[in-house]
């Protein structure tokens, strides 16, 4: 079993926290690697389904998709049922057909600001990627190419903005830090001790009791 496999089986051991959902939040830095723990975890967890922040944000509204991830998507889930949401096409700034997020045992939440603070309440828990903003962003920007340089200029302001109003690491029950193979899994800042705690933390790795 590794670092990956034990992670989704310590998550599959929290109480649902979104009517019969585990809402896992993947949050950190732009270019921090969010999508691709959330890729390998919802592989870890026989296809556990993931929901992009990106797909709910727009240009004119990189942090104010709040109204629309809670009609769209927790409300739904909240009760039960299938949410559809209309994912955001960033090429042709329209919102697109709509697309089924059902409500499996666990359901990850990737994006800048999965853990900001109206998340919190439907949180089982919340990861966070332990890498500086100024490494990510550039991870970033080589990631997207010269073309979208003017974008990453505004979308780093917006971060930094949105990150000092309604900080998300504080409120980190794991901080996962990326090495050569696999990662390290490491208590956050509300994380507790206790006999009781489902999860815990040895040799880098997260842990079920």
């Amino acid at each position: 079993m590794n670092d990956l496999d034990r992670a989704a089986h310590a998550l599959l051991r929290l109480p649902p926290s979104c009517g019969p959902v585990r809402l896992v939040a993947v949050d950190g830095h732009a270019g921090s690697g969010k999508s691709t723990l959330a890729a390998r975890l919802s592989t870890a967890l026989d296809g556990a389904p993931v929901l992009h922040l990106d797909d709910l944000a727009t240009h004119e509204e990189l942090f104010e998709w709040t109204g629309r991830l809670r009609r769209q998507v927790l409300e739904p889930l909240s009760r039960g049922e299938t949410a559809l949401y209309r994912p955001y096409d960033w090429n042709r700034r329209s919102f697109g057909e709509p697309r089924a997020l059902p409500p499996a045992p666990v359901v990850l939440v990737e994006g800048v600001g999965a853990g900001r603070t109206m998340m919190r309440p439907f949180l089982a828990w919340l990861l966070w990627m332990e890498r500086e903003p100024e490494e990510s962003w550039i991870r970033g920007r080589h990631r997207d190419g010269p073309e979208q340089a003017a974008f990453w200029d505004g979308w780093t302001l917006a971060e930094t903005r949105h990150f000092a109003e309604d900080p998300s690491r504080p409120f980190a029950d794991t901080l996962v830090r990326e090495c050569r193979e696999g990662y390290d899994w490491l208590p956050g800042p509300s994380a507790t001790a206790g006999q009781d705690q489902i999860i815990t933390y040895r040799d880098g790795s997260m842990q079920v009791n």
